[in-house]
């Protein structure tokens, strides 16, 4: 698979191998994810039947601050924001309302964003978090792998976390310890120790 490290789906029909592979290719390339999956291991059993799938993000993106897009000036009635970019507004000015109360808040024109707080210190309002971009990625791993595994399957287990995720799907109601044991195994596979 393109961009991967390591790609590999493990299953008894070469056929289905082949046609989940394809799947998976096409999936995660449709939403841009083959470049932020280092690697990813699928493992299909027909006769259980079971959809596993253990992966490795390789490349989180960063946590977005005011100051990557905005500068942030001190004057006698607040903080006045220069926006460089509307990208990230619309979640910095929730963030704003919910800190500061939005009556405090004013918005003259489309890049210009107004803190009425006499005294507040702008560094303080460049380093405020608005958004943290790896959220939405896990997100979009696990609804790839929901399009991924077989239609039908509506029996469902997913870990996301610490560069890492796993999804899980059936039929039927799963056995806790043989699928933990199965997961260790295929985690191993893709360079995760228990």
């Amino acid at each position: 698979m393109r961009g991967l490290e390591y790609f590999e789906v493990e299953c008894v029909e070469p056929v289905g191998r082949e046609t989940y592979a394809q799947i998976a290719d096409d999936i995660l390339s449709d939403l841009n994810l083959n470049q932020s999956i280092g690697r990813l291991h699928i493992f299909i059993d027909p006769e259980v039947p079971l959809f596993l799938a253990v992966g490795v993000i390789k490349q989180m993106p960063g946590l977005v601050y005011i100051r990557d897009f905005a500068s942030a000036l001190g004057k006698e009635t607040g903080v006045v924001l220069d926006i460089g970019t509307e990208r990230y507004l619309s979640p910095m000015l929730s963030i704003l309302w919910d800190k500061y109360g939005r009556d405090l808040i004013t918005q003259p024109d489309r890049f210009t964003v107004n803190i009425l707080i006499p005294g507040l210190d702008p560094r303080e309002i460049e380093d405020l978090m608005v958004v943290d971009p790896s959220e939405g990625m896990y997100h979009d791993i696990i609804y790839a792998l929901q399009w991924i595994a077989p239609e039908g399957f509506k029996v469902r287990r997913q870990t996301i976390g610490e560069g890492q995720f796993s999804y899980v799907a059936s039929e039927n109601t799963l056995d806790k310890e043989k699928i933990d044991v199965l997961l260790r195994e295929k985690f191993a596979l893709v360079g995760v120790s228990a």
